[in-house]
């Protein structure tokens, strides 16, 4: 089984027709095929605005390869909408459809939390948490932007609700587009919050937001390096996705971090972009 998955958060962007990640010139349709050569796993951001049918689900499956897994975000209105006791059963119900027509691809979902909803919310999260551990036995983790949860005590309880379901934490690491300049306020869409490196649970999920400048990223990148190494080699399975508010460099920084995993001798597999024959080069005669 493997145990490290390194993915990027789309798989459709069309900017990345003009190289080097997919081949020049790929048609929109044909880029979740490509993509499942390049990376093992993908976030499903998409789901978040709305949940594909059972047919788009179906072909999703049918164009990546059988070890590929998709990682599902709770659609928003579930997640984003008030308490999260009255929609239990829509949460099981989600888990159901993605389930059925994923199959195996399916991994581990992740329950993003709104910024408005902290510590006090914690019995109501409680609630969704036992039902989906009772009803749903699939993974989730879980992502809270409030604050406060990052108080030592808050972040305790939480761990250990979190540890005695199975469950765990999703890290986001926005450092790189807080700590250094970006040029651009809009960009910093991605909320600063603290990096908890000690998430409960046997599975990890980090969602690192990426610099446009590659140079910038470099020592957080070595830093996650020896963090995963270390996760790897303890037995934990680590999902490790790259996001960038430009996603076209988004591939050329987890070919880096790969590149930095297999320097240090982690245990991870060959990254699937790196054994494809390079591409062709373009000529003409103007």
């Amino acid at each position: 089984m493997t145990s490290f998955r390194l993915g990027l958060a789309v798989w459709g962007y069309k900017p990345w027709e003009n190289g080097p990640f997919m081949p020049a010139g790929v048609r929109q349709a044909d880029m979740l095929r490509l993509y499942g050569q390049r990376m093992t796993t993908v976030e499903g951001n998409t789901v978040f605005y709305g949940v594909p049918t059972a047919e788009t689900l179906q072909s999703w499956a049918a164009q990546t390869p059988s070890t590929f897994r998709f990682c599902p975000k709770i659609p928003k209105a579930i997640s984003h909408e008030g308490a999260l006791g009255p929609q239990i059963d829509s949460a099981l119900s989600f888990l159901a459809h993605m389930h059925s027509n994923l199959g195996a691809r399916l991994g581990p979902i992740f329950l993003q939390l709104p910024p408005s909803y902290g510590p006090q919310d914690g019995p109501d999260l409680a609630k969704l948490l036992n039902a989906w551990r009772r009803e749903g036995q699939h993974p989730l983790l879980v992502e809270v932007r409030h604050l406060d949860w990052f108080k030592p005590s808050p972040q305790q309880r939480l761990d250990v609700l979190l540890s005695r379901l199975g469950m765990g934490r999703v890290i986001l690491d926005s450092r790189p587009i807080y700590t250094l300049p970006l040029g651009f306020e809009q960009e910093r869409k991605k909320p600063e919050l603290p990096v908890a490196l000690d998430p409960p649970g046997d599975q990890v999920f980090v969602r690192f937001i990426s610099h446009p400048q590659t140079a910038h990223n470099l020592p957080f990148l070595e830093g996650w390096a020896q963090q995963v190494h270390m996760w790897l080699d303890s037995g934990k399975t680590v999902y490790f996705f790259m996001h960038c508010p430009h996603e076209d460099h988004s591939p050329k920084h987890a070919r880096i971090f790969q590149r930095m995993l297999e320097a240090r001798g982690a245990p991870v597999p060959r990254l699937l972009w790196d054994d494809l024959p390079p591409e062709p080069e373009q000529v003409g005669l103007f």
